[in-house]
Order: C-alpha cells, then structure tokens, then sequence
C-alpha cells in the first residue's frame, strides 16, 4: 500500500482504525491529543467506529473496559499524567483481563515541554503486569498498535502503548497494511471474571501470574527485541530502547566498529538476550528516554561483577530532558560537534503568555485589585491556560499541582487558616476533577471561594469539548449544594472591571462556601467562528 506522512499520534490512530477498533475514548493532553483529533477528523460522522473526548481519563479506560467487556476493541489514549488518573480501572484491567483487544497509549514527556512531571509510563506496565510495547519509529508506532489488540485478544490482558514527545510531535513516511473489518464474533465477558469480588480476584491474579512467562517468551522472541553481537565491536555492549535507538544508529555510525546491542521495544524486556549481551562484553551502556527502568534492573542492588555499568546513574547520560544524538554521542567518547562561540549574545526570555484578549486576564485583573488589603491571601490554581496567571504581569496565583488540586488544596488551606483561600479552576478542569472536592467543601461549609474560568473549552490543547460549561454548569453547582446567593456569574470584559472587583470582594468576604463563574468565551474559539 502507499505510504502516508503521520504523526507518531497519528500512525498509532490509523493502526487502530485498520486493526478494526470499535471505539476510542480520550481526554486532551500534549502530547497525545492529536491520536483522538485524527480518529475524529477520519470517522466523518460515519459511525465506522466511535471516537469521543471524556470527561476525564478515569472515564475513558473504564468506557473502553466496558467496549472489551463487549469484545470488541477499543483504543483509550492520554498523556503519562492521565495514566495516573486512569490507573484504578487501568491496574485492575489486568486482573479482570480483557476480552476484546484493549490498548492503552500513554504519552510521556521528557524534558516537561507541557507537563508537571517526567514519569515513565513503563513502570505502570511493569506493576500491572501486562506487555508494555515502546516503537522507536512512526512505522513501529503503526506496527506496533496493529499488532497490540492481537496481543490483547492472546494473552487477555490490557496491553500498554508508550509513545514520547519527540516520536508523538514528529512526522515521518508510514506504510500501513489493508485494513481489517470490526472483529464482532466473541461472545461478552463472564461475571466470574469481570466481577472482583476478592475471591474472584485472588483467582484472576492468579492466571495474571501464571500468563507471565508467555509474556516473556514473547518479549523474547518478537523481532522488535534485537540483539546484535558484532565481534569487532570491541569490549563495550550497549542496551538501547525506544527512540533512543535512532539516536544511537546515528552516532554509531561515527565510531570504528559499531558495538554490541540489544534493542528493546516491548516488556516484560527479553531477559535471555540480556544476558547474552552482558556475557559478550566487559562494559554495558544503557541509552533509554525516561527513567533508568532498564538500568536500574541491570544493576540491581550490587551490579554485576567484573563489569562496569553505565548510564544515568552514573552520569554518562542526563537524569532528566529528553535525549539527544550530541548526549548519546558524549555517552559514547565521541567528541562534541564544534559548535559557533555565541559571546555574549543573550536572547530574550520568550515565556508563554495568555493569549491578548483572553478573558483569564480580566478575571485575574479584578481578583488581585479584590485580594488587596487582605494580609495573606492564598489563590491555589490549576491545570490550564490560567496557569500562566503565574508569570507577570498577573502574578495571580500560588500553586499549580494537579488536575482538580486547586479545589482541595484551597480547602485544606483554609481548614489551616489561610483566609482568604481562593481556587482558581477551568471549566474542563472543574468537570474532570473539581466536582468532588467542591462536594467535600460544601459538606464542610469551608470558609473559601472558588473561581471557576469557564471558557467554554479545553483552551490549553486545542479547544477541544468541555464538559462542564454554560447553564450546566451553574445547575450542576446548585446541585452540589452551593447556596443559590453565592453562586456569582461575571463576564471578564475590561468594561465591567469595577463590577467584577465588587463581586469578588463580596465573596471572599463570605464566610462559607461560594462559587464566582467568570464567563466568557476564549478568544481562540471566537477567532475560529469569525474565519469559519
């Protein structure tokens, strides 16, 4: 077949689509977003398959549970910091096992381009158990998915894609295979398994257990592990895995000989060509994105005698960031590339910015013109464009943590005496993980406001579909218990700035629970409208 130029995210959807996905479920998040954006731009409104944004990641693994459950196949996709969000019904996957093929993608991000943290999604795989596949190419991202509904189907478990931000975001040619029709031919999933009651589960666990060394026997023999022994290659022997394998070809091939490796793609990782490698050779170099997952079991607690280990926890490679050839280079006692001397050119620090005319700057505007006068004040915040009302000119805001955090904290900080204490939360955000803690407050009549910035989006990703916006959302807030007089709609204009100072005021000097929507719509959105 014809070759197509795809994203990393989009080879893996288009493998989905030809492997005969029934549905998909996501939530936004760089850098995975743009598997659900190409799901949804190929279905057209056909129904060849279901392609839908969820409320939240937790939602997404448990509707395509229930797809599985079905049997049929199903593709749920997030970034690393959805998979822990996700992790209750993604962990307990692998003991109900699947019945159609289930393939969870989690996207990492090494180097944090657009993200809290860098934690690697393969130990998640490594704890529930079940294969983790890792491409190293836009055509192993193709081949790769394709393969994992077979997998899933095989072994019965949930199988776990692992993509990172330069292999998600990059583009590359892809030759995909004929696709194949909607699998609709198994039979539903059984209580005895789907239900894990603990006699139940002690059983299920049990055959998770026992399915561990077909695993491994696949990981041993699937050629997406290669072992390499080049006798010439001299007494240095390099385990390398994912992307970071184009990273070491290309240098490599700067050296005299090439060394000894063994390529990993797929975990549990090929323990008989391990070992093999490190018999061949004296010294061991392990090149891998993300964590030290596969270093750290190499060394174990004392190493392995008489041979030298190296990596990033020796320092041969970074800790943290993403890996580069020039690092990998380094790794290998090739010189550095010469490189231009700058002097003292500084460049400007270019960081990001709320978009001109973005409503979140008003509503910071009236709440730090508001927040005057207290002594301390603490506005907790969260995950979203309002998170840049961290950096001046607005300087707005104290903490960022996780998704729905601002809403607990705020809470936590007043039940410690921070008064006043502000949440600061998205539309989207409140939706995914907000409701709750917003719940918890109003049981408590905890002495705090909350601003809840509905922009009627996911701004942050691309405006994708938000789930708590508009008169649902004032509804859903009464109905938590909100008392109907402190539920306050301002609409962020410049115009109304006095009138919104005054609201806010009101509020914060409220002693309970109240909740202020700062309505309007993102500026982005209004653009798209305008063109369109």
């Amino acid at each position: 077949m014809p070759k197509i130029v795809l994203l990393g995210d989009e080879a893996v959807a288009q493998a989905a689509i030809d492997a005969g996905l029934t549905a998909a479920y996501s939530y936004p998040g760089t850098p995975a977003s743009e598997i659900m954006e190409y799901l949804i731009s190929r279905s057209d409104g056909n129904q060849k398959y279901i392609a839908r944004w969820c409320v939240n990641e937790k939602v997404a693994c448990e509707e395509a549970l229930g797809v599985s459950f079905a049997g049929q196949r199903a593709l749920v996709s997030f970034k690393h910091v959805g998979l822990n969000v996700a992790a209750d019904p993604f962990i307990n996957a692998a003991v109900t096992g699947a019945n159609g093929g289930l393939v969870v993608v989690s996207a990492d991000d090494p180097g944090m381009h657009s993200s809290q943290n860098e934690q690697d999604s393969r130990y998640y795989a490594d704890f529930a158990r079940i294969l983790c596949l890792e491409p190293a190419s836009h055509q192993e991202a193709y081949d790769m998915t394709r393969e994992a509904f077979d997998l899933s189907e095989k072994f019965h478990i949930p199988v776990l894609i692992r993509l990172v931000t330069r292999l998600a975001h990059s583009r590359a040619p892809v030759e995909p295979a004929p696709a194949r029709e909607k699998n609709r031919d198994f039979p539903y999933g059984t209580w005895q398994d789907w239900t894990l009651l603990p006699t139940n589960a002690r059983r299920r666990f049990n055959l998770l257990l026992e399915r561990q060394k077909d695993l491994l026997d696949y990981s041993e023999n699937t050629p997406y592990n290669r072992l390499c022994l080049n006798t010439d290659g001299g007494k240095l022997g390099v385990v390398v895995t994912g992307i970071a394998y184009n990273y070491f070809k290309e240098v490599a091939a700067l050296l005299p000989s090439e060394p000894s490796f063994l390529k990993i793609s797929t975990y549990p990782f090929p323990l008989k060509k391990l070992l093999e490698l490190i018999d061949r050779v004296e010294e061991i170099l392990v090149i891998e994105e993300g964590y030290p997952f596969v270093e750290r079991f190499i060394r174990g607690i004392a190493g392995i005698p008489g041979k030298r280990i190296r990596g990033k926890l020796d320092g041969a490679l970074p800790q943290s960031g993403e890996l580069t050839p020039d690092l990998v280079a380094r790794a290998l006692g090739l010189a550095e590339n010469p490189r231009l001397p700058s002097g003292d050119l500084k460049l400007p620090p270019r960081p990001p910015q709320l978009c001109t005319g973005c409503p979140h700057a008003d509503t910071y505007k009236a709440l730090n013109e508001a927040l005057k006068g207290f002594a301390r004040p603490v506005v907790f915040s969260d995950i979203g464009c309002y998170t840049l009302g961290a950096l001046p000119p607005y300087n707005a805001i104290h903490t960022c943590v996780c998704m729905g955090a601002s809403v607990s904290m705020a809470k936590g900080g007043a039940e410690a005496g921070i008064y006043p204490s502000v949440a600061v939360i998205g539309d989207s955000t409140f939706a995914h993980s907000g409701i709750t803690p917003l719940l918890d407050a109003v049981h408590s009549n905890t002495d705090m406001t909350v601003i809840i910035l509905d922009n009627g989006t996911v701004a942050m990703t691309g405006t994708q579909p938000s789930f708590g916006t508009g008169e649902p959302l004032d509804r859903l807030i009464a109905g938590l218990g909100v008392a109907p007089e402190h539920i306050r709609v301002i609409v962020p204009l410049p115009k109304n700035h006095q009138e919104n100072v005054k609201v806010i005021k009101e509020e914060l000097h409220y002693h309970g629970v109240s909740v202020i929507i700062a309505r309007r719509e993102c500026i982005q959105i209004v653009g798209e409208k305008k063109r369109s």
